[in-house]
C-alpha cells in the first residue's frame, strides 16, 4: 500500500511537472503592469533599429526593452484595433488596423490615410497580405485579389489585376515586386497559378493540397489533414515537397512562422506553440519532434528578433519574452526542464540532488534522467541543505531532517532546527543546528551531540580540529579536548571549503569571500574587487586556483592568479533562469546552477566566452529643444542658452529586462561621466558654444555598449552675447566714459578757474569793504569828533572814543580777511560800530539788536555783509531827522528754512526802489556784488529784500536778508 501511494504521488508530480514545463524558467511576461495596457495582442514586428512593435486592441505599442510607448486615439488613430504594422527603412511605420483605416507613423506623429473609398471593401473580410520592397509596400487581398495597392511616402496607388477567376477560389500566396508575378493557390486541387499582372502571362505549377500556413523566400508550409507539409519552390518544376510532420488531432494549427533562421513555429488554437529546432533548408527529410512552449496560452504570433531573442504574442496575457541564452539553454538541456524554486544542491558520483522550497526535491542521474522525490505531501517546509551519498539522500528542511533511502524507498525523520549539512568522515556527517553541532552516522543511523551552541557551518581541517562558525565569529574547536578558541571575529560564515592543502575558502554574509589558512586571513574578495555581491551563500571549488560563489545577484567564477584574481560574473543576461542562486555543482565541464526559477545547466567553456561588451549602440530617438522635437538628427541642431535640451534615448538590450541605465557626458561643458537610469537626459541653461553629447548604454550587470552614440549641436548666443554686440557695447561704454571723464575734467578746470576768479573778486571786494569801512569821510568825521572832545578837554570821553575807534579799525581789518564769521561776532562788531556812531552824532539815535531763541549764535554768515546796510540807515535814514529821535533795530530770526536778518530804521524813508538804487552808498552797492559772488562761489542762496515803511502808514526803511546759515 505504501509503495502504491509513493507511485501515485510520483506519477502526479511527473504529470504536473510535464504540464507546467512549457513555462520556460526565466521567461518574462509583459502586460498592463509594465505599460502594455491592452487585453489582446496580435502581430509582432521589429524595425531596422531594433524596436519591437506590437499590434493590439488598444492601439500600437513600441517597446525599447524598458518602456512601452502607446499610439492610440489620443495620438490620432481613427481605429485603435491594430492587427499589424510594417516598419520601413526610412523610419516610417505603416499601420494596418481593422476596417481599412490605414495610417502611418512618421517622426512620432500618426498620419491617417483617407483611402477607404479608394480601396472600397476589398479587405473587409481580413487584413491584407503585405509585401515590402525597400520603402514601398504592396498590399492585396487574401483571396482572388482584384487590385494590388502600393504605398510609398504617404501616397497610395492602385494596380489592377486583370484576371478572370472563372468562379474558382484562389488563395493569395505572394506577390513578387521585381517580376510582377502573383502566386495564387487552389487549396482543393493543389495547383499554383503564377500570373504576371503586366503581361497577363499564366503559368501552372504543382502545389500542395490544403491551406497555406506560412511562407518565406522559396519555402511554403501547408496544412492538410493534420499534417504539416513543407514545400520548396523550384521553377519551372513547381513546388517540391521536402518534409512533413503529423500534428495529430489534438494540435489544431491556425498560424505559422518561418523565422530568420528558417526554423518553423506553429501556433496551436487550443494553446501553445510548436517549435522545430532545425533549419528547414537542411538536407533532412523528416522533421524532428517539436518542443511545445506556453501550452496554457493561445499564441497569436512569434518573433525571433535580430539577436535571436524570442517573443510571443498571447491572446489575453500580454507578450512573453525569453532571451537567446535562456532559450538556447532550455532547448539544449540534457535533462528535462526544471522550473522549481531550488534552495539547495549537492552531488555524488555524477548524480545530482536538488532540494526545493517545499518538502520535495529531485535526483538527476549521471545519465541525465530526472526523478522527482516527494517527501511530505502538502508540507511547505523549505530545504536548507541537501546531501547525497550513493542511494542515501538527505534533505535538511527548516524544521526537520529527512533521510531518504532511494533504493528501499524508505524515509527517516530527525526533528531539529537545521542550518547546514557538512560531510565529516566517509560514513558520517555534521548537522549544524540552532541547538548545537550534531554528528550523524550513515551506518548506525545514530546522532551524537558534539558541541552545544548554535552552529551555522563547520569544516574539519584535520583529524581532531574543526572550524566552527557561529552567527558572528569563527572558532577553532578540538574534538578530543572540547576546547574552543576564537579564530576570526566578526564574520558570519555561510559555507567553508578547502582550496588546497593549507588554504580554505569561507563565504560570508556581509564580506564576500575570505581566503584563510590555520594562521589567519590571507585575502578578502568582495564587491570592490569585482565580486557580484558581498553576500555569498555557497562556494563550489573547480580546481585549486578556481572556485564559484553563489549569491542572490547571480554567480561569480573567481580564478586566482598570484596576488590578483580574475572574476567572471554571470546573471540572467548570460542564461541563468534567475539571479537568485542557491548553489552549484560541477560535473566534468558542465556546471549545474540551482536558482529560484529552476536549474541552469551550462558548459563552463561556453560561459567563459561571454562578451565583455554589448554589441549595440544607444539610439537617440529625438532631441527636444524648447518643446520642439527633432527627429532628423542628420541636420544641424541649434539652440539658445535659455532653451531646455532633452535627449530621448533607448538602449535595445532586451536581455537586460529593463535594467538599463545610461553613462553620458556633454563635451565642452563637463568632461566627467554621469550615470542616469532615465531615458530622458535633460540639460538646462547651457552657455553658448559647440557641444558633443556622448552616451553609452549600460545593460544588466554593468555591461557597456561597445561604442558611444554621439551627436553634436550648437548653442547660439543671444544677440547681446555675440562678440560684435559686446564690441559695440565696449566701444559705447568707453566713449561714454571718455566723454564723462573729459566733461568732468573740463568742468573741474572751469570750476577751478571760476573759483580763482571768485577768490580774486572776494579779495578785491574785501579790500573794497575795508575801503568802505574806513573811508576818508568816516575817518575825517571821527577825527573831528576826537578833536572836538580834546578841545573841550573832555579827556575821559576822548579816551573812550579812541578805544572804540581802535577796536573798530582792528576788527574791520581782522574780519575783512575772513570769508565767514559767526552771528555772535557779527553782533559784537555791529555793536562797536553803532556805539561809535552814536558817540559821534551825540545820541542822535538809539539802536536795538535782538537774536531769536531759534537762532544758534555759532552759525556763520558772510563777513562784513550787514554793516554797509546799517551805515546806510544812519547816513541816509536818520541823519536828517528834526522832529524825532532816530531808532535802528537789527533782528536775527530763523524761519525753519533760512536765517532772516532785518535792518529797520524810522528815518525819512525812500520814495521808490529806483531812488534807493540811485542814492545808495558805495557800501550798499558793494554788498550787492558780494551777494552775487557768494551765490556763485559757495552755491548758497542769499536773497535781499528792500521795503519802505511809508507804504504801510509808518516811517522809515526795512532791509531783509535771507541767508542759509552754516554750522561752525
Amino acid at each position: 500500500m505504501k509503495n502504491l501511494f509513493t507511485f501515485l504521488t510520483l506519477s502526479i508530480v511527473l504529470f504536473f511537472s510535464t504540464l507546467f514545463s512549457s513555462q520556460i524558467p526565466g521567461m518574462v511576461n509583459y502586460s498592463d503592469e509594465e505599460g502594455l495596457n491592452c487585453s489582446y495582442t496580435y502581430h509582432l514586428r521589429q524595425d531596422k533599429n531594433g524596436f519591437i512593435w506590437i499590434g493590439s486592441d488598444n492601439g500600437l505599442f513600441r517597446f525599447d526593452g524598458k518602456e512601452f510607448k502607446q499610439y492610440g486615439k489620443k495620438e490620432g488613430l481613427k481605429n485603435i484595433d491594430i492587427i499589424s504594422c510594417e516598419p520601413l527603412p526610412n523610419g516610417e511605420v505603416f499601420i494596418l488596423p481593422f476596417l481599412n483605416d490605414f495610417a502611418y507613423l512618421k517622426n512620432g506623429c500618426v498620419i491617417n490615410l483617407n483611402i477607404n473609398d479608394y480601396v472600397k471593401n476589398q479587405f473587409s473580410s481580413s487584413i491584407p497580405k503585405v509585401t515590402r520592397d525597400g520603402n514601398r509596400l504592396y498590399f492585396y487581398g487574401n483571396f482572388n485579389p482584384q487590385n494590388i495597392f502600393t504605398y510609398e511616402n504617404g501616397k497610395v496607388k492602385k494596380i489592377p489585376v486583370p484576371l478572370e477567376y472563372e468562379k474558382r477560389s484562389f488563395a493569395t500566396l505572394r506577390f513578387e515586386p521585381h517580376t510582377y508575378n502573383l502566386y495564387l493557390h487552389d487549396p482543393h486541387q493543389g495547383e499554383i497559378l503564377v500570373y504576371n499582372i503586366i503581361t497577363g502571362k499564366k503559368q501552372h505549377l504543382k502545389g500542395g493540397i490544403g491551406n497555406m500556413i506560412c511562407e518565406k523566400d522559396d519555402l511554403f508550409v501547408f496544412l492538410h489533414k493534420n499534417t504539416i507539409e513543407i514545400y520548396q519552390l523550384s521553377a519551372p518544376e513547381g513546388l517540391k515537397k521536402i518534409r512533413s510532420y503529423n500534428c495529430g488531432t489534438q494540435e489544431n494549427v491556425f498560424y505559422g512562422l518561418i523565422d530568420k533562421n528558417n526554423k518553423l513555429w506553429l501556433n496551436i488554437s487550443n494553446g501553445g506553440v510548436l517549435y522545430f529546432n532545425q533549419s528547414l533548408t537542411e538536407k533532412k527529410k523528416a522533421l524532428d519532434t517539436p518542443i511545445k512552449i506556453l501550452d496554457r496560452y493561445v499564441i497569436n504570433n512569434v518573433l525571433v528578433d535580430k539577436d535571436d531573442n524570442v517573443w510571443f504574442n498571447s491572446r489575453n496575457n500580454g507578450v512573453f519574452f525569453i532571451s537567446k541564452s535562456l532559450f538556447a539553454n532550455h532547448i539544449n538541456l540534457p535533462v528535462q526542464s526544471n522550473s522549481e524554486y531550488i534552495k539547495a544542491i549537492a552531488k555524488d558520483n555524477g548524480n545530482i540532488l536538488l532540494g526545493y522550497n517545499h518538502s520535495a526535491g529531485a535526483l538527476i542521474s549521471k545519465y541525465n534522467k530526472i526523478q522527482n522525490i516527494t517527501l511530505d505531501e502538502g508540507d511547505k517546509d523549505e530545504n536548507i541543505a541537501v546531501y547525497l551519498k550513493g542511494s542515501i539522500s538527505i534533505f535538511g528542511l527548516s524544521g526537520k531532517v529527512i533521510v531518504h533511502d532511494m533504493a528501499n524507498n524508505t524515509s527517516k525523520k530527525i526533528y531539529c532546527s537545521l542550518k547546514n549539512i557538512v560531510s565529516y568522515t566517509p560514513d558520517s556527517l555534521f548537522f549544524c543546528t540552532s541547538g548545537g553541532l550534531l554528528t550523524y552516522s550513515l551506518k548506525s543511523k545514530k546522532i551524537t551531540t558534539l558541541f552545544q551552541e548554535r552552529v551555522y557551518t563547520v569544516f574539519p581541517y584535520d583529524r581532531e580540529n574543526l572550524f566552527i562558525g557561529s552567527f558572528s565569529d569563527l572558532y577553532k574547536y578540538n574534538v578530543r579536548t572540547r576546547k574552543k578558541t576564537l579564530f576570526l571575529k566578526g564574520y558570519y560564515f555561510t559555507d567553508i571549503k578547502k582550496l588546497d592543502d593549507d588554504t580554505y575558502l569561507g563565504s560570508t554574509n556581509l564580506y564576500g569571500v575570505i581566503i584563510f589558512n590555520a594562521k589567519g586571513i590571507i585575502k578578502k574578495i568582495g564587491k570592490n574587487n569585482g565580486l557580484i555581491n558581498d553576500q555569498v551563500k555557497k562556494i563550489e571549488v573547480e580546481n585549486k586556483n578556481t572556485f564559484w560563489a553563489s549569491t542572490n545577484s547571480g554567480i561569480s567564477r573567481i580564478e586566482l592568479a598570484g596576488k590578483d584574481q580574475h572574476i567572471n560574473n554571470f546573471t540572467q543576461t548570460d542564461g541563468l533562469p534567475s539571479d537568485a542562486v542557491a548553489g552549484c555543482v560541477i560535473k566534468n565541464d558542465t556546471i549545474f546552477i540551482g536558482t529560484s526559477k529552476g536549474l541552469g545547466i551550462f558548459s563552463i567553456k561556453k560561459l567563459l566566452t561571454q562578451e565583455k561588451f554589448i554589441h549595440k549602440k544607444v539610439i537617440i530617438n529625438s532631441v527636444s529643444i524648447e518643446n520642439n522635437e527633432h527627429y532628423d538628427l542628420q541636420k544641424s541642431l541649434t539652440a539658445y542658452p535659455h532653451n531646455t535640451v532633452i535627449f530621448n534615448l533607448s538602449f535595445l538590450d532586451y536581455s537586460s529586462l529593463g535594467k538599463i541605465s545610461y553613462k553620458y557626458k556633454l563635451e565642452g561643458l563637463n568632461n566627467s561621466w554621469q550615470i542616469n537610469n532615465s531615458s530622458k537626459i535633460i540639460f538646462n541653461s547651457i552657455p553658448p558654444g559647440k557641444y558633443t553629447f556622448r552616451v553609452y548604454g549600460l545593460g544588466y550587470n554593468g555591461k557597456q555598449s561597445y561604442t558611444s552614440s554621439d551627436i553634436t549641436f550648437d548653442i547660439k548666443p543671444l544677440f547681446w552675447q555675440t562678440w560684435w554686440f559686446r564690441l559695440i557695447v565696449a566701444i559705447f561704454v568707453i566713449g561714454v566714459l571718455l566723454m564723462v571723464i573729459f566733461s568732468y575734467l573740463h568742468k573741474k578746470r572751469n570750476k577751478k578757474l571760476e573759483k580763482m576768479e571768485y577768490e580774486k573778486k572776494i579779495a578785491e571786494l574785501e579790500l573794497q569793504a575795508i575801503k568802505a569801512q574806513i573811508n576818508p569821510h568816516f575817518i575825517y568825521n571821527c577825527l573831528n569828533s576826537i578833536q572836538f572832545l580834546l578841545y573841550k578837554k573832555d579827556y575821559r570821553e576822548t579816551e573812550n572814543y579812541l578805544d572804540i575807534f581802535a577796536k573798530m579799525i582792528r576788527k574791520t581789518l581782522y574780519y575783512s580777511e575772513k570769508t565767514f564769521m559767526s552771528i555772535k561776532d557779527e553782533v559784537e562788531y555791529l555793536t562797536l560800530y553803532l556805539d561809535m556812531e552814536k558817540l559821534r552824532v551825540k545820541d542822535l539815535f538809539d539802536y536795538k539788536i535782538s537774536i531769536s531763541e531759534h537762532v544758534d549764535q555759532n552759525w556763520t554768515i558772510p563777513s562784513l555783509l550787514i554793516q554797509p546796510f546799517v551805515e546806510n540807515a544812519i547816513k541816509h535814514g536818520i541823519s536828517g531827522l528834526k522832529d524825532r529821535k532816530g531808532e535802528i533795530t537789527i533782528s536775527f530770526e530763523y524761519t525753519n528754512v533760512s536765517l532772516c536778518i532785518t535792518i529797520e530804521d524810522n528815518g525819512i524813508g525812500i520814495s521808490s526802489k529806483e531812488t534807493l538804487k540811485k542814492d545808495n552808498s558805495f557800501g550798499v552797492k558793494l554788498s550787492h556784488k558780494r551777494i552775487e559772488t557768494f551765490k556763485q562761489l559757495f552755491d548758497t542762496n542769499i536773497f535781499l529784500e528792500i521795503n519802505t515803511l511809508t507804504e504801510n502808514n509808518r516811517q522809515g526803511t526795512q532791509i531783509k536778508l535771507y541767508i542759509q546759515p552754516y554750522e561752525k
